[in-house]
């Protein structure tokens, strides 16, 4: 096996640890978002004490071919994040796993047909148990950017069930949705404009396509990445937030809330501070203009 191949395998075992700490994401390296991306820098950075740009993931992570092996010292950070001492150790566990297949498949083809026999009688015992009972009709939503189709995060979006016009909130990322009839459900995002949609039964799956909030989205993207051009970002600021802005930052540990007016709000988004990659924006408000008045955080 070739240090290329082996490198392939490096990725999965990256996405699969990735996936670990955000059990909400079920894509690949394909449809790994822009946001994704950020967050993905972030865990490295905290487990490794070693820094991965975003060109580099791009360059390296992102295609599904790869035309040449990065340097080892990116090899062994990447190592290092998938629970590996290093490159070398990963390559010689990957190596020593392939040496030992031969030999476990002999021991399984032992008992490999009594196995199948009985997984058939199994099968055939739950196919007669599942067209006796009758099963309630549970919908799972899958939510996409309707403009790059890249999954929309669930932690990002409120689902609300909406019968007899009293909204009723439902955990998208806990729980299936079950419906017999068609319902109605909203789902609103301070990134995405809100959506009301019908479920119909008998549908194992509904994929949902939400419009971003262009403005929360820039906003959004400040609030987690570095800092280029404080003057071109300062120029951006006063063309997306109005002049009116108010800003409501709940702070931990039930200390209150701070607030914070258009200019001062700026002034920490031009001057990010360690505590700024700590918010989250949990509601966004905009006005006739669709520029941003009113924002509420969430500081961990």
């Amino acid at each position: 096996m070739t240090d290329l191949e082996l490198f392939y395998q490096l990725k999965e075992k990256v996405l699969e640890r990735y996936k670990e700490s955000n059990p909400y994401f079920n894509g690949n390296w394909k449809n790994f978002s822009s946001q994704d991306i950020l967050q993905l820098i972030d865990e490295i950075q905290i487990q490794t004490k070693s820094t991965v740009s975003e060109k580099w993931i791009y360059t390296h992570l992102k295609p599904e071919t790869n035309v040449k092996l990065p340097r080892k010292d990116m090899l062994d950070i990447l190592s290092s994040y998938a629970n590996e001492k290093s490159w070398d150790a990963f390559k010689f566990n990957a190596i020593n796993t392939l040496e030992t297949l031969p030999q476990s498949n002999k021991q399984k083809s032992k008992w490999k047909l009594s196995y199948l026999l009985y997984s058939v009688l199994f099968l055939l015992f739950i196919g007669i148990l599942y067209f006796k009972i009758k099963k309630p009709n549970q919908t799972s939503i899958v939510l996409k950017n309707s403009f790059t189709n890249d999954s929309v995060s669930k932690q990002e979006v409120k689902a609300y069930i909406i019968e007899d016009s009293i909204e009723k909130p439902v955990d998208l990322e806990k729980e299936e949705i079950t419906n017999e009839k068609p319902i109605k459900v909203l789902i609103k995002s301070p990134f995405y404009q809100s959506k009301k949609i019908v479920l119909e039964p008998n549908l194992a799956v509904n994929t949902i396509e939400l419009k971003p909030n262009d403005y929360a989205m820039v906003l959004k993207a400040f609030l987690k990445s570095d800092i280029k051009d404080w003057q071109i970002r300062k120029q951006q600021l006063k063309k997306i937030l109005s002049d009116n802005l108010e800003v409501i930052v709940m702070l931990p540990n039930n200390l209150g809330a701070e607030y914070l007016n258009k200019e001062e709000f700026a002034q920490k988004l031009i001057i990010p501070s360690p505590s700024l990659k700590k918010m989250s924006i949990i509601e966004v408000e905009n006005d006739e203009n669709d520029r941003i008045k009113f924002i509420r955080i969430i500081q961990d």
